[in-house]
């Protein structure tokens, strides 16, 4: 069943062609550029991005594939959560496409296709059933996950998300956007392993829940003190990268500790990983460490599967298609969408 897949939700504007978990194409444009210069992404500027290029990115992903628009039997298109505006443009073309080729239209949810991301790999295919980790600059969920469409929520960020966290810090730290990618680099770098001591985040043992906006601020305060005390603006590099270091002990040790105490509770064999911090090294260091001690199986995406993409649309919009899942024309962006 060849599926075409639409992405649009937040800055990448993408359009794959999938057969099941096989992707014959997954052609992805980043607007990131573009939003660099403010911190962050700004909302109309990704949706002018999108307008302008998914019909480019369309041809381009029906072309790699080597598939006629006419042979597509299914639209499969994200409609949340996400940006309101970007959400429409990729909704938009879906709708368009399925009602000119007569096949049935698919709205999926964002969070969930990020689930299922590791699926697409060529190797190393996780297997039902699992607890499942969402990180991203939009969310940080953890779920049991029983079958595709058989899930449940474990606990989720009550404020920041973890890449929110990542790209704040970066700020703070003058290190520019998006933060997740440059922090973990600095990070790398660090040599002084207790010369940057930040407090622990308090972890509620009878909660799943996540909290990363006090280590945040907490990094802004360190930062504030030595600029009063050094009266410079600007941090030596020495420091900064020690200060990555300890931030992002820290939120990670967070990360994997709730992951396995789920892990624990629901006897679970497999833990599978989705979102673009998936890519992050050093949170795959401290899963797989923490696995191998605990013999369970850690299940990443490859790494062109951690970012926002349309193949992880496509598949899992197959799959709940095949299931019974239906969509229809009336299918409306929400962005603020619960998995």
């Amino acid at each position: 069943m060849l599926t075409l897949g639409i992405e649009t939700s937040c800055d990448e504007t993408s359009v794959a062609v999938t057969d099941g978990e096989n992707v014959l194409s997954n052609i992805v444009s980043s607007s990131v550029h573009l939003h660099k210069r403010y911190g962050g992404v700004v909302p109309e500027i990704a949706s002018r991005f999108h307008v302008e290029y998914i019909m480019e990115v369309l041809e381009k992903a029906l072309a790699k594939a080597r598939c006629p628009l006419k042979k597509i039997k299914l639209v499969a298109v994200t409609n949340g959560p996400g940006l309101v505006g970007a959400l429409l443009t990729g909704i938009s073309v879906a709708k368009s496409i399925s009602y000119s080729l007569h096949v049935p239209i698919l709205g999926v949810n964002h969070i969930l296709a990020h689930l299922n991301s590791a699926f697409l790999n060529r190797d190393d295919k996780p297997k039902f059933p699992f607890v499942g980790l969402v990180v991203s600059g939009g969310h940080t969920v953890l779920f049991f996950c029983e079958k595709t469409d058989r899930y449940k929520i474990l606990g989720q960020t009550q404020d920041d998300a973890i890449g929110e966290a990542y790209d704040k810090v970066a700020k703070i730290l003058g290190l520019g956007y998006p933060g997740g990618p440059v922090v973990d680099r600095m990070a790398a770098l660090s040599t002084g392993k207790n010369r940057v001591i930040l407090p622990k985040i308090n972890q509620d043992k009878n909660s799943l829940d996540f909290s990363f906006s006090g280590i945040k601020t907490a990094v802004l305060y360190y930062v504030r003190n030595v600029q009063r005390e050094t009266l410079k603006d600007r941090l030596e590099e020495g420091l900064v990268r020690d200060i990555c270091r300890s931030f992002q002990e820290i939120a990670l040790d967070s990360l994997v500790e709730k992951t396995f105490i789920a892990v624990k509770k629901y006897n679970a064999g497999r833990i599978v990983v989705g979102g673009g911090v998936a890519a992050n090294s050093r949170l795959r260091e401290k899963l797989f460490t923490m696995a191998q001690i605990n013999g369970v199986r850690v299940h990443f995406p490859e790494m062109k599967y951690c970012m926002d993409n349309a193949a992880m649309i496509g598949s899992l919009g197959e799959k709940l298609y095949r299931k019974g899942c239906r969509s229809d024309l009336y299918l409306s962006a929400e962005p603020n969408l619960k998995a």
